[in-house]
């Protein structure tokens, strides 16, 4: 399936630390960098191949940290070196993509723009493909921000839930009435059981008109002064004016910045089989299960009475368990971990900080 028009844009958000999948998830080789799975391509890779299917390679940007261009080149060498964004400094989510949309304004002033999660599981990628194309000739007609949401199938904690308002012009889009970053499971459970409520995906599509209006009611005046201190400016001015200005913006996720900050902001019902795979738990609920309930990552092990597992472990490494129920085996260089499963994101995150202050940053 082509979305073909030479104006259609896709910004790969690549700079997250994955704390709370460590110790897989490591400071100097992230999540996106890891093939999960032993498909033989990493998260990134993936939803870079999934855009390029539907888009130029050469309109598809990467944003990302500093320390982690190698890796990036590596894994994409197909992605031309400028369509890699640095962040001088790590600002969260909602800066790069501010930046990212003034770089692509230079290029083409009727872009139109899809932010997308770099860890993300698609499983229907047809009906996704349907959804971008529907939703990117939504923001053609309209000055809005499209969020992409996803009918709860269980009560996750983890993920942030948007409600639905009046709906709008076009069937399966709705106004945003409310957000709800990671609700206690109660009230995970009572928004799923409204019909209300839908995931969000993370996935948002604007033209870059508003877009780059969005973030200047949001954000102070930090980039969009390029224009006046240096007109028509070159790609080299452009970056060393970001490397001296970038550490001013404040530290603003994405999330936040649109769905809590923003007045014009829709979401449309989607159905194309997603996950984020940000946590063990996510992965554990989404991944086709062996026997007894358990999920083994690429690893090799021998098994008796366990269920309800998530394991990982290096490919030289044998596993042999026996009554092991409900929790997270994951072994990653000098780093093992075994901790029970349940919502147990924010508990792997704290165990990563408290290693890395009492035994330093070699662990993390």
């Amino acid at each position: 399936m082509e979305i073909s028009e030479k104006n259609n844009f896709c910004v790969i958000l690549a700079g997250g630390r994955g704390r709370r999948l460590w110790p897989a998830s490591r400071h100097e080789h992230p999540k996106q960098f890891i093939d999960f799975f032993g498909t033989g391509r990493t998260m990134l890779q993936a939803t870079f191949e999934r855009f390029a299917k539907i888009l130029p390679k050469e309109n598809i940007y990467v944003c990302t940290c500093k320390e982690y261009l190698e890796l990036v080149k590596q894994q994409l060498p197909e992605l031309p070196e400028p369509n890699i964004m640095l962040e001088p400094i790590h600002r969260n989510t909602a800066p790069s993509v501010a930046w990212a949309t003034m770089r692509i304004l230079q290029r083409d002033a009727n872009a139109n723009i899809v932010i997308t999660p770099s860890d993300q599981l698609v499983l229907d990628e047809q009906s996704f493909f349907h959804s971008i194309d529907v939703g990117i000739g939504y923001v053609r007609e309209n000055d809005v921000l499209l969020a992409m949401g996803v009918k709860p199938t269980r009560p996750e904690p983890g993920y942030g839930y948007i409600q639905l308002g009046d709906l709008s012009c076009k069937p399966e889009v709705f106004k945003v009435k409310s957000f709800t970053e990671k609700p206690e499971r109660d009230f995970a459970k009572m928004f799923m059981e409204s019909g209300e409520f839908y995931w969000n995906t993370g996935i948002f599509i604007s033209n870059a008109k508003h877009l780059i209006l969005t973030f200047e009611q949001i954000f102070p005046e930090v980039l969009r002064n390029l224009k006046v201190e240096h007109p028509g400016y070159t790609l080299n001015e452009e970056l060393e004016y970001v490397e001296a200005n970038y550490p001013r913006y404040p530290n603003l996720s994405l999330d936040y910045a649109i769905l809590e900050q923003s007045k014009d902001v829709y979401v449309m019902k989607c159905d194309f089989g997603w996950a984020d795979m940000g946590t063990w738990h996510a992965i554990y609920e989404a991944i086709s299960k062996v026997e007894d309930d358990n999920v083994l990552l690429d690893s090799h092990v021998e098994m008796e009475d366990c269920r309800n597992n998530i394991i990982m472990l290096p490919k030289d490494r044998l596993g042999v368990f026996s009554g092991l129920e409900g929790y997270i085996v994951v072994e990653q260089d000098n780093v093992l971990l075994i901790c029970k499963k349940g919502d147990s994101s924010a508990l792997v995150k704290k165990y990563a900080s408290e290693v890395q202050i009492k035994y330093g940053d070699e662990f993390v």
